[in-house]
């Protein structure tokens, strides 16, 4: 969408016309403004204009909401919005809500009282000093106090927009990282899944003072399966226990019930063999023919499981040998994540240019890492969300599987 967009400095001029002697309206106006401060500094241009938010108008006017984001206090007051996290659907929004925030303010004092040339809680100038010097990649980012130590670990697909957010956000963790951070550094990883899994193992062995809740187990649920009286392989989604292994995990109940829904109905399984639906004859998407009849021992048990257990093998750690081949830093680069034996050994990066003929010189360029259920969660996750996901298998390199 972006490719054929044209730069900022080809909008500048009209960009100064359309704002001259107006107020500028936004959500969350003290990131906008400063993006075009900052886009207009780099032209030698000193862009000023009076700003209103309306994040800070709503919290005044309609206060009690759990959350303000754009998307959420929309649906909330019931404000049809289309085109979401597009330019022109997110503006349309914006324009329809602060519409409801004038009629509210009566008085009009919040109005007046919120208009300044610049939103308050500024960033002070070494902030953004650091965000000017941050680059927008995937990649892992250390917060730093004065004398070098970490405070904060974190991953981004956009590292400056998310440092960015840690610094304007006003919530008592950021307000405190804003006060102690002295330096940001960043490493940069080019795949997401790469970013994940060394910002688990960076907090696990750094274990910052703000990183408290990372610490902890970051999944809650898992899939599990059993066989019933009648021969049936049956799925369940349940709480992990400490010494427990699933066949894969969740980080919470909702998304695990999303997953075993889209299971089931991708490879008509039974309902009640899922667990999805509680009954004692046959399972509802029976009634609409999208379940063979394993509820009522309509299909064979050994036909039936031999369909789960495919769906078992496929998302089951345990025994797989594999590489996962994934974005790397820069355009000619790859990522690969090697898997040995249901194990995740580590990753490395390799230029296109040279080919990974032999599991020798694969593991050469592998960096070791820890593994454990926090890493095991993380890459099944992962490729869950990524299907179209490059993996090799260990005994035949370069086919896709």
């Amino acid at each position: 969408m972006l490719r054929n967009a044209p730069k900022f400095y080809e909008v500048a001029k009209r960009i100064v016309e359309i704002t001259q002697g107006c107020i500028l309206v936004a959500h969350n106006a003290k990131f906008d403004y400063r993006v075009l401060r900052t886009e207009f500094k780099r032209l030698g241009f000193d862009f000023e204009t009076q700003t209103l938010c309306t994040v800070e108008l709503a919290k005044r006017l309609i206060p009690g909401h759990t959350s303000y984001s754009l998307g959420k206090i929309t649906r909330a007051l019931g404000i049809p919005v289309s085109d979401r996290h597009r330019a022109a659907g997110d503006a349309t929004a914006t324009v329809k809500l602060f519409s409801m925030l004038l009629a509210k303010d009566t008085e009009k004092s919040i109005i007046q009282e919120s208009i300044r040339m610049e939103p308050k809680y500024q960033l002070e100038p070494r902030l953004i000093d650091i965000i000017e010097d941050l680059p927008s990649v995937t990649g892992v980012y250390y917060m730093h106090k004065e004398d070098g130590e970490i405070i904060y670990i974190g991953k981004s697909k956009n590292i400056k927009k998310r440092v960015n957010q840690h610094f304007t956000s006003e919530s008592p963790k950021s307000k405190k990282i804003q006060l102690q951070v002295a330096a940001v550094t960043f490493e940069k990883t080019g795949s997401e899944l790469v970013a994940l899994l060394k910002e688990s193992e960076e907090i696990k062995r750094n274990k910052p003072i703000f990183n408290r809740a990372q610490r902890r187990t970051i999944f809650t649920h898992g899939l599990f399966e059993f066989t019933d009286n009648n021969g049936y392989l049956n799925l369940k989604i349940a709480k992990v226990a400490k010494k427990e292994k699933p066949i894969t995990t969740f980080a919470n109940l909702q998304s695990a019930r999303s997953f075993m829904n889209r299971l089931t109905e991708e490879e008509q399984l039974c309902q009640k063999l899922t667990g999805l639906y509680k009954t004692s004859s046959n399972c509802f998407n029976y009634t609409i023919k999208q379940c063979q009849g394993a509820c009522i021992e309509e299909e064979h048990f050994e036909t039936y499981n031999k369909r789960v257990r495919k769906i078992i093998n496929h998302y089951s750690f345990t025994q797989a040998d594999m590489v996962i081949i994934d974005r790397g830093r820069e355009i000619d680069e790859r990522s690969a994540i090697l898997i040995e034996n249901g194990i995740y050994r580590g990753f490395g990066f390799y230029n296109l240019n040279y080919q990974i003929n032999n599991f020798e010189v694969l593991q050469s360029i592998i960096t070791p890492m820890q593994h454990n259920r926090d890493t095991q969660h993380i890459i099944q996750s992962y490729m869950r969300r990524n299907t179209r996901l490059k993996v090799m298998k260990l005994n035949n390199v370069g086919e896709d599987k």
